[in-house]
């Protein structure tokens, strides 16, 4: 396994606004150590990141890679579970602050290898491109957030024509039938493996394949009848005494989760709709056993417009997020020009054979 099969986002451009599970991917109770970087753009948080992963890899240590959701070529963080270790981008917009720190959390400032006087006449040029980002950030999230709101229109329609019990009753027993109890009580990860980003909405659907050998898809177009059995799916593992990882909704964060995988069971139980979909030999739960197709077609048309504004409202969110993307990249350029990145690379020399000895 290469560190390229599990990719994650710790953090979503969401409908509703910026969602943050940073510091949902390490547990100071457990003994995890987080390292937890500073600095500007464009002063090598990223590709130190990807430097450590690519020597954990070479020396067979297991590694998850956490893309950034505004640009998935850059990393947000690495986390190393065997290692019981992450290294973290803790600026904003997802910024992590120590909690324990010494203890659990070390601050890496890379603030350290940068020379200020490179920004001596340009602080006004800086001032100015760093506005355009976050105006258009601003302009992205209010395309998402409208886009969010027909969702949820349509989520709730598909609700209303869901029969909740037995969907219910059918989880359990599925929950039942695949997740044998070991007693004691299970942790839970949480993460997200799809995101909104300049360059559409991007899957990482092969982190499912690379944890689990055994996938159980359910197909939903909105949701309704994937939430109950995931979420009791979710609950019931937890209570079995399993580890999860619960991956949220990258639209919706706050109120589904898509899929759970529960890595010791090498078991997964994934959504399906337009957005996403997975190889499996398993025989797939439509969500149209649990709703009233006749009084769904009712609501048919409004359905089918909120589908068709949600994908230009995306596109359109996408779009202003690449924009923001080559602003950002402009702002990168004046760091880079005052970093010592000769310093900066000794020390990512030192730290990985301090980390991985």
């Amino acid at each position: 396994m290469g560190i390229y099969d599990k990719k994650y986002f710790l953090g979503a451009n969401s409908c509703e606004g910026f969602y943050s599970e940073f510091t949902e991917c390490y547990c100071p109770e457990d003994n995890w150590k987080a390292y937890i970087i500073k600095g500007g753009p464009g002063t090598g948080k990223s590709s130190f990141m990807k430097y450590i992963a690519a020597k954990a890899d070479k020396a067979g240590v297991e590694c998850e890679l956490c893309v950034c959701s505004s640009d998935p070529q850059s990393l947000d963080g690495v986390i190393l579970p065997k290692l019981k270790t992450v290294i973290l981008d803790g600026t904003a917009p997802h910024v992590v602050e120590p909690v324990y720190p010494g203890a659990c959390e070390k601050l890496l400032d890379f603030g350290q290898y940068r020379n200020d006087d490179c920004f001596r006449g340009k602080e006004a040029e800086i001032l100015n491109v760093t506005k355009q980002n976050k105006a258009l950030h601003k302009m992205a999230s209010r395309y998402m957030s409208a886009a969010g709101q027909l969702i949820l229109d349509n989520l709730k329609i598909s609700s209303a024509c869901t029969d909740k019990e037995k969907t219910y009753a059918f989880a359990q027993k599925l929950a039942a039938k695949c997740i044998p109890k070991k007693g004691g009580s299970g942790h839970e990860w949480i993460r997200f493996i799809q995101g909104i980003t300049p360059l559409g909405v991007v899957s990482y659907s092969q982190t499912i394949t690379a944890s689990a050998n055994r996938v159980i898809p359910i197909a939903d177009p909105y949701g309704s009848a994937s939430g109950i059995i995931i979420d009791v799916i979710r609950l019931y593992a937890l209570k079995a005494g399993y580890d999860i990882i619960s991956l949220k909704n990258p639209f919706l964060p706050s109120k589904l989760y898509d899929h759970i995988i529960i890595p010791e069971l090498s078991l997964a139980f994934v959504t399906e709709n337009e957005y996403q979909h997975f190889k499996t030999d398993e025989r797939r739960i439509h969500a149209r056993r649990f709703v009233n197709s006749t009084q769904l077609h009712n609501s048919r048309k409004r359905m089918q417009f909120n589908k068709k504004a949600v994908k230009q409202l995306l596109l359109s969110a996408a779009s202003t997020l690449s924009e923001a993307k080559k602003v950002h990249d402009g702002i990168e350029k004046y760091y880079i020009h005052s970093m010592n990145f000769e310093a900066l690379t000794a020390f990512a020399e030192s730290f990985s054979k301090k980390l991985l000895s």
